[in-house]
Order: structure tokens, then C-alpha cells, then sequence
């Protein structure tokens, strides 16, 4: 990599505890950089136990040890879920972000790949698709050499913000943000952000907090939970 990332990897140990349902072992996968990227400032992580990732959260499967399926959200009235259709736009109009989206997978060593251009996000693709059932995610960088990236605001985003997502199928996703949280890295709320749900949901991703020069490095994370509210 020539050029040097201001995000740093997220590393979760597994703990024993058994994955339960599609979303939730791609959610295990996916958290393990968070979408901040670069991996020049920590040492890559390794897969957790666990059933390998699959498309789609099917909430029939079975919750989590804290709660399982839960409902669309604070203030917002989740809609139907959509088909599956892989995402092609990112649209949030509250920070005047319009990005057509990478696709991320995994590295051999499990870790999430992280867009590879900087003003893109990108959706992981073991995950939900979104609008369909699940929490789907999107990832994207905060700052890149010293310059902001797409995300670089998204910690200012509000309860009742929209997000917009057009779909392959012609199709566009619309949610609404439920609320913004930020989480030491050491901290993150693994069970929270990615258990299975009963409803469309959409997990935006970045890193957080005041940024270590020294160690190329920013403490926390960013994660906006939004519902799917309409389609059009």
C-alpha cells in the first residue's frame, strides 16, 4: 500500500460464545475493522469461530444471548422489507455525500476489505443487501493522508436523518436514522450493532474520537443504525 491510512484495524476475539443465524456470523466477520481501513498502523486479526458468512439475516433462525429479533428503531416505522438487490449508490443529503459503492468482502486472514478509494464507500457483501431483512452494512473512511474521506462526517448525522440506497433492481431503499452512537474500539458492542432483526436496517461505519498522529490511529467508532422506512 503507497499510501498511508489514517483509520486502523478493530480486532474482536471470540469468546465461546456460539453464532447464531447468517447476520450475525457476517456481522462477526465484518467487525473486525469496522470500516476504518489501512492496516499499516496494527496488526491484522484473525476470523473468529463461527458458522461461515452467508447473504441475508433470516431472524427465524434465532436472536442472540441478549435479546434477539428487536423492532425498526426509536421514532421510526419500519417498512416491509425489500427482495435482495446488490446496492449501487449511497445517498445521504444531511452531509451532501453521493458515492457509488464498492463491493467488500474478506481477506484470507478474515479481515473486512475496506474501500479501496477513499471517497467511496463500500457495502460488505456477506451481509444483508440493503432494504432486505438484516442489518446491512456500509463502510467507509473518516480521513485518508491527512484529507477527509466520504465519512469524514458522519458522526454528526441525527435521529431522523435519511439515507438512501439505489439498488441493481431500479429500486431505491430509503431509511431513516434511529440514532448515532461512538464506542472505544476495544469496547464495540459486537451483539448490538449486528444481531439479527426483524426488519430492513442499515449499519453506516467509520472511525471515531481524536486522532493519534503518532499512531496513525483513531480510538473509536462511529455507527449510525438506521430502519428502512420506504422504497421507491
Amino acid at each position: 500500500m503507497s499510501r498511508r491510512s489514517e483509520d486502523s484495524v478493530m480486532t474482536v476475539r471470540h469468546r465461546g460464545h456460539r453464532v447464531l443465524g447468517c447476520a450475525m456470523a457476517a456481522a462477526l466477520a465484518s467487525v473486525l475493522v469496522a470500516g476504518c481501513g489501512g492496516q499499516e498502523a496494527a496488526s491484522p486479526p484473525s476470523v473468529p469461530a463461527g458458522k461461515p458468512p452467508a447473504q441475508g439475516g433470516d431472524a427465524s433462525q434465532g436472536g442472540d444471548s441478549q435479546g434477539g429479533a428487536t423492532g425498526g428503531g426509536s421514532g421510526s416505522q419500519a417498512a416491509a422489507s425489500m427482495p435482495k438487490s446488490v446496492p449501487q449508490r449511497l445517498s445521504i443529503p444531511s452531509l451532501q455525500v453521493s458515492s457509488t459503492l464498492e463491493t467488500l468482502g474478506q481477506h484470507k486472514n478474515g479481515a473486512m476489505e475496506t474501500p479501496r478509494d477513499p471517497d467511496k464507500a463500500g457495502w460488505y457483501r456477506p451481509g444483508p443487501t440493503p432494504g432486505s431483512q438484516g442489518p446491512a452494512v456500509i463502510a467507509g473512511h473518516v480521513s485518508w493522508n491527512g484529507k477527509p474521506s466520504v465519512f469524514e462526517k458522519l458522526s454528526t448525522m441525527k435521529a431522523g436523518d435519511t439515507i438512501e440506497v439505489a439498488r441493481q433492481d431500479g429500486k431505491t431503499a430509503k431509511f431513516t436514522v434511529d440514532r448515532v452512537a461512538q464506542y472505544p474500539k476495544n469496547k464495540f458492542p459486537t451483539v448490538e450493532v449486528y444481531k439479527n432483526i426483524d426488519h430492513a436496517g442499515l449499519r453506516l461505519i467509520t472511525c471515531g474520537g481524536q486522532y493519534d498522529e503518532g499512531r496513525h490511529y483513531y480510538p473509536d467508532n462511529v455507527v449510525v443504525y438506521a430502519s428502512l422506512t420506504g422504497s421507491a
